[in-house]
């Protein structure tokens, strides 16, 4: 036991940057399978990814692309995703992971503003690099073949010298807009994302031996330094969709993976519970009957079918990026299925609060993690609550080129603003209950938290999901129907108004039941597209808080009536 202890605390204290990481991975593990895309022949062992990743950094040197210079990466989850990586922080150059459901827009101004002078780009997602971007990019490789697409002749200098980076050296460019709409370029040291390493370490340890898959977008620090890194620190191999997430192409992976260690957001497994699991039960008289006299048979029961579905070998179940459905979690601890909970943003690349699968506590996102100190500031003395701050290696550099918005994110002794209100328990235990800029001032003053009554209208049967929106001084919520609960091709505008009517006054009355006076809301819209969605699945609150929002209502959609109660033919 001293001795592993010992080879950790050294490995922990040699590894303090991402090109460390890299040199001592790629040696010790060499023979180690590293990664796979499923499906297909591609394959990495340790050794040969860094071959490649050798000879992608040397093609970079070639055209003057050296330390310091900015290396965009615009691709779906892949082996060479990691490679586009590497070749870019391991040798002092910056690495700029933009999100592939980002727009064209989108790209070009993160292509812009960090002046990147190469990008990886898959196919796919090609058309979203401008002509003139293109003109300006010294290199363009496609990331799936690491072909060079584009290549500017007069830059092919061979002078694109690298350089070991120190551990304050930035190694990551992440722009992100959040759910708030105002896009910010965070500026990650080589420090913060390696101390993501050990808290994620710390948490939960893993080794070799354990398989990952994964399903999030590598371009987000969540799956990044989680799902990326950190198994890369441990010799551990990473398997790849080759096709693009659901239902039908992930069953079949789970049962030929068998990982165990999976990364997510609530929205994956809040489906599969309240879709697929939960109305199971309900339809089954023998379930129904075992859940009411013979409860602990059925969970063990509904734990190894669970665990089946995600291979057997399942003992890591991460869910970051949103708060998870209270009833949901409720569920999970009843059959006492692997779930482990996170909390962070990207500006703490991602780590702030961790809490294995043993150290889970039902609406907890766990305690500081390893080597981060975190407080409430600003407390109010009668509910306890106050917003959450944070200090430690894992706090960014700052955002780039804006000093201003930086100041603004930390308080006078340095610790990074979170935004998010908190309390915590006396086992130091932290609860988020809301977004800062999400809450809404009652017409008494009253501070109402829009999460808490979406958590009451999404445990609605029929409802996917929701949001709660101030409108002229009137709690308005946005509701998404699972997918069969109205029949959008009914040709009688009549039946559908009727039907969409129905199901608003039930949604409306239940809720209101269960919420105190100030938290009453007085008007269900039904949307019938999605909503936006940052990558962890989180909605873009700021394009609904108009009325005039870009996702029209599902009413106006069928021109049956505008959320106001009014018939077609009584709109004058």
């Amino acid at each position: 036991m001293k001795s592993r202890l010992s080879v950790s605390r050294l490995r922990e204290s040699y590894v303090d940057t991402l090109s460390k990481l890299y040199h001592y991975s790629t040696s010790i593990y060499e023979k180690n399978r590293q990664s796979v895309l499923t499906g297909t022949d591609l394959a990495y062992t340790f050794g040969e990814f860094k071959r490649t990743t050798d000879g992608i950094s040397k093609i970079l040197t070639c055209y003057g692309i050296g330390a310091g210079s900015g290396v965009a990466i615009l691709s779906q989850n892949h082996p060479n995703w990691g490679v586009a990586f590497f070749s870019a922080a391991a040798f002092g150059r910056v690495a700029i992971p933009i999100l592939p459901d980002s727009t064209e827009a989108e790209v070009t101004n993160i292509l812009t503003h960090s002046e990147a002078k190469a990008i990886f780009v898959s196919r796919k997602f090609l058309p979203k690099v401008s002509e003139a971007c293109r003109e300006k990019l010294s290199l363009i490789i496609d990331i799936e073949t690491l072909e060079v697409i584009k290549r500017e002749e007069k830059s092919f200098t061979c002078d694109g010298r690298t350089s070991e980076p120190g551990a304050d050296d930035l190694a990551a460019l992440i722009y992100t807009s959040g759910t708030t709409g105002s896009p910010k370029g965070v500026m990650l040291s080589h420090r913060n994302l390696v101390h993501n390493i050990f808290e994620s370490y710390h948490c939960h340890k893993t080794s070799e031996k354990d398989t990952w898959l994964s399903v999030l977008p590598m371009a987000h620090t969540y799956e990044m330094s989680i799902g990326f890194l950190y198994p890369f620190y441990v010799g551990a191999c990473v398997y790849y969709l080759s096709r693009p997430l659901s239902t039908a192409t992930l069953l079949p992976v789970l049962k030929e993976v068998k990982p165990t260690t999976i990364l997510t957001v609530p929205l994956i497994i809040e489906k599969i519970v309240n879709s697929s699991v939960l109305p199971t039960i309900q339809k089954s008289k023998i379930l129904s009957w075992m859940d009411k006299h013979l409860p602990r048979l059925l969970a063990r029961m509904l734990r190894k079918r669970l665990l089946t579905t995600f291979g057997g070998n399942l003992r890591f179940f991460g869910i970051g990026g949103a708060k998870l459905n209270e009833s949901v979690e409720q569920f999970l601890r009843r059959i006492k299925f692997p779930y482990a909970i996170g909390y962070g943003l990207t500006e703490c690349a991602p780590l702030i609060c961790t809490a294995n699968p043993k150290q889970t506590w039902l609406g907890s996102c766990g305690c500081a993690a390893y080597g981060v100190d975190a407080k409430l500031i600003d407390v109010n003395p009668e509910t306890g609550e106050g917003e959450l701050v944070a200090r430690g290696d894992m706090v960014m550099l700052g955002y780039y080129k804006d000093p201003v918005r930086t100041k603004a994110m930390f308080t006078e002794d340095g610790y990074l603003k979170t935004n998010d209100l908190a309390w915590k328990d006396e086992k130091g235990r932290y609860y988020i209950r809301g977004r800062l800029n999400n809450m809404i001032v009652g017409p008494s003053g009253e501070n109402i938290y829009p999460e808490e009554i979406e958590m009451v209208i999404n445990d609605l049967d029929s409802v996917s999901e929701s949001i709660v929106v101030d409108r002229d001084g009137k709690l308005v919520a946005l509701v998404q129907l699972d997918e069969n609960a109205i029949g959008w091709k009914i040709a009688d505008e009549e039946k559908l108004f009727d039907r969409m009517e129905e199901i608003r006054k039930n949604i409306a009355s239940q809720v209101n039941k269960v919420v105190n006076k100030a938290s009453q809301i007085s008007k269900v819209v039904i949307m019938k597209e999605p909503f936006e969605k940052t990558a962890t699945m989180k909605v873009r609150r700021f394009l609904y808080r108009k009325s005039d929002s870009p996702k029209k209502d599902a009413e106006a959609a069928k021109g049956a009536a505008d959320g106001s109660g009014a018939k077609p033919e009584e709109k004058k």
